[in-house]
């Protein structure tokens, strides 16, 4: 094999030492079947079991292993960029470590790759989910694909592989708070699309929770789209529009039909209970972006590397 038939799979995890001995066998039988040979990047993204410990134990027969410790936890996307960051291969993707996505989607990606793609992406289909986060999931996509990522597919982005070039610009341009599928999909490259099903998840339970899920929508629409900001502006107006038309109804309403008609408290009440919220709406949104401002300025990393070992 040449170097083109190197790939880097990175697999960022936390606290999945009742998947690490499955994970491990699985893929050394489908590396021991693959048309490339793979480096295998373990990301520890601060976990508190015994995950690094049961990871050190395994066997390691067709594929090179490297563990990548963070100091603590800060979060999926920032463990993947540590572990492209410490990849040996120019092509990279990453996986779960659930083992909820078949490896046959590494090597589906890899053929487009191989046929000249710079970024492949594979989504989900056919999936078995709740009403509520299928509803969030839909609603993400479309308005992600239409404000901020014109490639994102409707169906979501859950894995992707891309060359040297992107892995590249990744390095070089490390961001916080900010999505790594939409910073791989935005830079332009030509890409490819791939379905896939997901497999149930075996062992544990999914740290994919609600409250990273909102941080990732706000994220995503913070670093990628003038959407919000330009609400604002947009909610302003139209609030400034409709308070001139109101005052406008109530002079003539009070001048040409009923000039004894009570003003009241509760239409004030309302009106103020409105505008403050809308106010207070629109201050938030302005303080995410002075929040990353500040952030940035700060200069501080995204992650914090502990140690690098190379397993056997």
């Amino acid at each position: 094999m040449n170097m083109s038939d190197n790939i880097s799979i990175v697999i960022p995890f936390l606290n999945e030492e009742d998947n690490i001995e499955e994970l491990v066998n699985y893929l050394n039988e489908n590396c021991k079947q693959a048309e490339f040979h793979a480096e295998v990047v373990f990301v520890d993204d601060g976990s508190t079991d015994n995950s690094i410990e049961v990871l050190k134990k395994q066997n390691f027969e067709n594929f090179d292993a490297k563990i990548v410790k963070l100091s603590k936890n800060y979060g999926s996307h920032n463990a993947i960029r540590a572990g492209i960051q410490n990849a040996t291969n120019d092509i990279c993707t990453f996986f779960s470590a659930d083992l909820q996505e078949p490896f046959s989607v590494i090597t589906r990606m890899y053929e487009k790759i191989q046929q000249g793609a710079q970024v492949v992406c594979a989504y989900k289909e056919n999936v078995s989910i709740g009403k509520i986060e299928k509803l969030f999931s839909n609603s993400y996509s479309k308005l992600i694909k239409k404000y901020a990522v014109k490639d994102f597919p409707v169906e979501g982005a859950n894995t992707l592989m891309f060359n040297g070039q992107a892995k590249e610009i990744l390095n070089n341009n490390i961001e916080k708070n900010s999505s790594i599928m939409l910073q791989i999909l935005d830079m332009g490259f030509k890409k490819e699309f791939i379905p896939y099903s997901l497999n149930a998840r075996k062992n544990g339970k999914s740290k994919w929770t609600f409250s990273k899920r909102i941080k990732l929508f706000i994220d995503s629409f913070v670093n990628f789209s003038y959407m919000p900001i330009r609400a604002v502006s947009i909610i302003g107006i139209i609030m400034s529009v409709i308070s001139v038309l109101i005052a406008i109804f109530t002079i003539i309403y009070k001048i040409f039909v009923n000039n004894q008609m009570p003003m009241g408290y509760p239409t004030l009440l309302v009106v103020v209970l409105l505008g403050f919220g809308i106010t207070n709406i629109s201050l938030g949104i302005v303080a995410e972006y002075i929040w990353r401002i500040l952030d940035s300025t700060r200069n501080r990393p995204a992650f914090i590397v502990d140690r690098v070992e190379k397993i056997e």
